[in-house]
């Protein structure tokens, strides 16, 4: 199968690599890709802008690609599956309708509450800065501020105080540090217990799970700091038993999936459901309409299974012939970023060591590189995603940053506790309030 990747992030280039390495793919054009897919053998870049739709489906038509798998949410949420299948080109990944499910945070829980999909109270959705700030007064702290739009995963705050809270509403509406995605807030009441990042790929029918991985949002060791698209995730045996997966399945991912296609828009693609898991229940955070970064990086590394023909069978409405298979044990993923991150992050930094980390076993995943005068240069914030397997989280863990510790640009910085309360049992590292085939 020839496959068209689009986008050019850390998650992008997991998924050229598996598609390459036992995927079952031919050859990928990756648009535009980065540094790293430059060099995946059987991979060639192209160049694309994933804003402009039309030239994408341009780009589609020129290929003639077997199938497109979209990476970033960007391109789906602006409508890029509805003109493929306007000009019979296959493509993995839901309608702009059914985007809305990422691309409106108020969209989103306006749904989850009227079909009655476990979420966390709300106390309401405002128009204007005014309004947010007298919201305020009648809230449980700590509360959760929510941009509405796409924000590149900056756009919530668990606010603690009625200032950090204010501050963060003045961040979104006033000073519009994330432009029209701040036009609208949602403030929700905090859920308290472990994340969980639960991602399936569906037919719109049949659900194909994959394996279930936690992230680490904030930049600094024990969840401090201000959240970023993510920092690092792990994905092990253990981390989601039967039973429990059972239950997100019957009582979130099914009812929604139902619920979609009862109201006239039907959900195909990948459906990453961002979780609490409370001592109530598992309860619905936010809908991503693709998969996640870091997130894909630890899993793809454990697939085995090709993932072209799953893909390729979800876009044919037959994912119930597709039957996923996971390598025991665990992975992790460390994430590399550029000093400034997740603020304004420096640029152009030449980066070593990449092959010594590659020699143990790791894979690093690349993010924000590009190749400038024969070097990989450090290109955007989130730089590099350095993931390996292990019989078990803490070998897994130990693998990835041994590998991390060998790659060295100027200003890198990354957590050094990626994994480590699931590695000691104790599950606190990855507890917080946050608002952030079956």
């Amino acid at each position: 199968m020839k496959i068209l990747v689009m986008g050019s992030g850390g998650r992008e280039h997991a998924l050229a690599w598996r598609l390459r390495h036992g995927g079952g793919a031919e050859r990928v054009w990756c648009a535009p890709g980065n540094g790293g897919m430059a060099r995946l053998d059987g991979a060639e870049c192209v160049a694309a802008d994933t804003k402009d739709i039309a030239a994408l489906a341009a780009l589609g038509e020129r290929l003639r690609p077997d199938l497109t798998l979209v990476g970033p949410e960007l391109p789906l949420v602006n409508g890029v599956a509805d003109e493929f299948a306007a000009r019979g080109l296959p493509l993995v990944g839901p309608s702009k309708q059914a985007a809305r499910l990422e691309g409106s945070k108020a969209f989103a829980k306006e749904f989850l509450l009227r079909n009655q999909i476990p979420t966390g109270p709300l106390y309401g959705i405002y128009d204007s800065a005014g309004d947010a700030y007298s919201a305020l007064c009648a809230v449980d702290w700590p509360c959760v501020i929510k941009a509405d739009g796409l924000a590149a995963g900056k756009g919530v705050l668990v606010a603690p105080s009625p200032d950090d809270a204010t501050a963060f509403i003045d961040r979104l509406m006033v000073n519009r540090e994330f432009g029209a995605a701040g036009d609208r807030v949602l403030v929700e009441e905090a859920l308290t217990g472990q994340e969980l990042s639960y991602i399936v790929l569906t037919d719109g029918e049949t659900i194909l799970p994959f394996a279930a991985t936690r992230d680490h949002k904030r930049i600094f060791d024990g969840n401090r700091g201000p959240n970023t698209g993510g920092m690092g995730a792990y994905s092990a045996d253990g981390l989601l038993d039967r039973e429990l997966e059972s239950r997100i399945l019957e009582s979130i991912i099914r009812p929604t999936l139902a619920a979609m296609a009862r109201e006239g828009h039907p959900y195909r693609g990948f459906l990453y459901a961002g979780l609490m898991l409370t001592a109530a229940g598992p309860q619905v955070l936010e809908f991503n309409c693709r998969m996640g970064d870091p997130e894909t990086q630890p899993i793809v590394v454990r697939m085995e299974f090709p993932l072209a023909e799953a893909l390729q069978a979800a876009t044919e409405g037959r994912l119930r012939e597709i039957h996923a298979r996971w390598k025991p044990g665990a992975s992790a993923c460390v994430v590399m970023a550029a000093a400034g991150y997740p603020g304004d992050p420096r640029t152009g930094m030449k980066i070593e060591g990449l092959e010594s980390a590659e020699r143990g076993g790791a894979v690093v995943f690349h993010a924000g590189t590009k190749l400038e005068g024969g070097h990989m240069v450090v290109s955007g914030g989130r730089v590099l995603g350095v993931t390996a397997t292990g019989a078990d989280l803490s070998s897994a863990v130990k693998r990835a940053y041994e590998a991390a510790e060998k790659i060295s640009f100027e200003g890198a910085q990354y957590r050094r506790d990626i994994g480590a309360a699931g590695a000691s049992g104790s599950g606190r590292g990855a507890t917080h309030t946050a608002g952030g085939g079956v």
